[in-house]
């Protein structure tokens, strides 16, 4: 099968494989953003092109507004121009949104990612005024966010093509699970589209989509990268095997549907992280939950890439041997 040509390009304003990042805390809760650059950098080095920070998954309903900023603010400083920082921007309160907007723009974030208004559930009308005013509150690119198994609330065709005729709205991260939905929704939109589910980004990549927004690219990232270059090259086969090879780290981080709880208990395992703390209501995986999110990392051989990069690091900072006289 021929690679994709220019005209069927995806779109990718903020990359191909993006990790919507947890937000490392101290063993009392504070937030660490000695530890958040660390992670960043190492996520990037790992093949992300983009960090999502103040998402679901960095806990960001239990952090607060100078936190978020600093957040944004320290990974920006980490990973320079390497990735794109995409801040969280979420919250069923137009104006608290509007805030997070103006601050993480400030902090030097890249771009916002806009979830539908939590619990409250409002009409199209009121989601569309909600993101319009959201956008309009900086100059940054807009990815919207449609997650309606949390936010109790799907964006509707009709509301996607209104926001599609704001310029600010680039990107879709969509978790409906929908794929001919999405066939239907890029096509109206010209939007780029990233999967929101990890197991989905084969079957989105298929209808145009340009990449992922996951959780178990915390990991995997490599992985990910390698199967969309393959499918980009039109090597269908290759991009399912590795995506095979990954489906344990995939199912051990959002199996039970506690992302931001797994992801933390795997980069405590990677050694990126000196603890596994989260902020009430979400508590920290058990033991025995770390342990098997231990195993799966292991059976996709990401430690055993590790201690191969590790090593490789190592001979290459020996010094070189003395020169007999």
């Amino acid at each position: 099968m021929a690679p994709r040509t220019a005209p069927d390009a995806p779109r990718r304003p903020f990359g191909a494989v993006l990790t919507a990042m947890v937000t490392p805390m101290t063993p009392d809760g504070a937030i660490d953003l000695e530890a958040a650059a660390h992670l960043a950098r190492h996520l990037v080095d790992e093949g992300n092109d983009g960090l999502v920070l103040n998402g679901t998954t960095g806990e960001a309903p239990t952090t607060h507004a100078q936190e978020k900023a600093d957040l944004v603010a320290a990974v920006v400083d980490a990973v320079g121009d390497r990735a794109h920082v995409v801040a969280g921007a979420g919250s069923n309160d137009t104006d608290h949104a509007v805030r997070m907007a103006e601050q993480a723009a400030a902090a030097g974030a890249d771009g916002l990612l806009v979830v539908t208004p939590y619990y409250s559930r409002p009409t199209q009308e009121g989601l569309y005024r909600h993101m319009v005013a959201v956008a309009d509150a900086t100059d940054l690119p807009v990815m919207v966010y449609d997650i309606p198994g949390r936010a109790g609330l799907r964006i509707a065709p009709a509301t996607y093509e209104r926001l599609a005729e704001h310029e600010s709205f680039v990107a879709s991260k969509d978790a409906t699970g929908d794929v001919a939905g999405a066939l239907k929704l890029i096509a109206a939109t010209g939007w780029a589209w990233y999967s929101g589910d990890d197991a989905l980004l084969l079957p989105f990549l298929s209808v145009g989509a340009g990449g992922i927004v996951g959780v178990s690219t915390h990991v995997v990232a490599r992985e990910f990268a390698e199967a969309v270059r393959a499918f980009d090259a039109g090597d269908h086969a290759a991009a399912l095997a590795i995506v095979r090879r990954v489906v344990p780290v995939v199912d051990a981080l959002n199996g039970a549907g506690a992302q931001a709880v797994m992801a933390k208990a795997a980069v405590e395992a990677l050694g990126l992280a000196g603890n596994r703390h989260l902020r009430l209501p979400n508590v920290q995986a058990t033991d025995a939950e770390a342990a098997a999110v231990r195993a799966a990392i292991e059976r996709a051989g990401v430690f055993d890439r590790t201690a191969r990069q590790n090593d490789t690091a190592l001979s290459q900072h020996e010094p070189a041997p003395e020169v007999a006289r």
